[in-house]
């Protein structure tokens, strides 16, 4: 009998959905929502000049209504109006409602969910699979390769790896990717600017993102939340300082809004900031199609 304890995955949710931002809007994806995040993001959606705090102040009632406790599952956790929209899956306190799988497990977790248990279709159309969180490229990175190389993986052909940019890629994991050349990995870089509430220094790291760039049989864009005009004076000077690590990219604008109410304030203005500037824009097609509810 095979005793060796299997190293487990944390993750809030995996669901199957349609690419709701970025470069693959509309593409059928599975998301893999890893948990743990270096941001909390706790101002999106605050008045400007609101003081940062530990805890987005929605959270924060959550907390001392110990809704974190009583939730049976992520199901039962309202969604928040500010702050970062997948809270459940950045602070601490709700751990207890994610789930710790062996790489075997969410394997088969992943593929229960996709039309036909497979990633590639009988018509030759594949399903994207996203990592996505809280900030996939934290510790989790050393069981990636276990994950991609996974029998029952072989088929897989699109990744993309939804991330903040602020932390680098493992020797390990980067060298895997660069030797395999089954599947083709996108990184969808979000930078937060001053409207999360998260400081310059930690969260724009252009050498950071230059090594993304090196990956092997990947690309790469950038993609901003702003709300109005402040936010892409922002965008152009980080911008200007990924450009001075030669890292000319696709730049995409995307409207501040975790929920339709917010969202639909923002959407058009944004729509008009981006064709203002030249910049790509990019919707968040699962709140106007969901209303961004959990597992969507």
């Amino acid at each position: 009998m095979n005793n060796i304890k299997q190293s487990k995955l944390r993750y809030s949710e995996i669901f199957y959905s349609i690419q709701g931002e970025g470069k693959f809007v509309g593409v059928p994806s599975v998301f893999l929502r890893t948990f743990g995040c270096n941001f909390r993001c706790p101002k999106f959606g605050l008045a400007r000049g609101t003081p940062r705090e530990k805890y987005n102040p929605e959270v924060k009632k959550l907390i001392d209504d110990g809704v974190h406790l009583s939730a049976k599952s992520l199901l039962d956790l309202p969604l928040v109006h500010t702050g970062c929209d997948t809270y459940a899956s950045i602070y601490p306190e709700f751990k207890r409602l994610a789930h710790d799988k062996t790489v075997d497990e969410v394997v088969a977790h992943l593929l229960s969910t996709t039309p036909n248990g497979k990633w590639v279709q009988d018509n030759n159309q594949d399903v994207h699979l996203i990592l996505t969180g809280g900030e996939p490229l934290l510790g989790w990175q050393r069981l990636y390769v276990e994950l991609f190389d996974h029998p029952d993986m072989q088929d897989l052909r699109n990744v993309t790896i939804e991330t903040n940019s602020t932390q680098m890629l493992t020797p390990e994991f980067k060298n895997y990717l660069n030797q395999q050349d089954r599947f083709h990995v996108t990184f969808s870089c979000s930078p937060k600017l001053s409207v999360s509430g998260e400081a310059w220094a930690s969260a724009i790291k252009p050498a950071v993102v230059a090594d993304y760039t090196t990956v092997n049989n990947s690309s790469l864009y950038l993609k901003f939340v702003v709300a109005e005009e402040i936010d892409v004076a922002e965008v152009d000077q980080a911008v200007g300082e990924y450009q001075a690590q030669n890292i000319n990219v696709p730049v995409y604008l995307m409207p501040l809004g975790g929920r339709n109410e917010g969202y639909i304030l923002t959407v058009t203005q944004v729509s008009k900031l981006a064709m203002s500037k030249g910049y790509r824009f990019t919707p968040r097609l699962h709140i106007t199609l969901f209303g961004n509810e959990w597992g969507t």
